[in-house]
């Protein structure tokens, strides 16, 4: 199993800013963004997507 380190994704969904924890392998906002999309569907807009990692 690949190792997964704990992210903190910070973004907007619709505007509205939000923030999700996830296990990400990479750290990258497009592993990220793919992850928000499985969370929220397509049909909502996912913007300014900033990755960190988890304390």
């Amino acid at each position: 199993m690949a190792q997964t380190t704990k992210y903190v994704i910070k973004y907007k969904l619709n505007g509205e800013r939000r923030f999700e924890f996830a296990q990400l392998q990479d750290g990258t906002e497009e592993e990220a963004k793919a992850e928000l999309e499985k969370l929220h569907g397509e049909s909502d807009e996912i913007s300014e997507v900033k990755v960190t990692k988890a304390l």
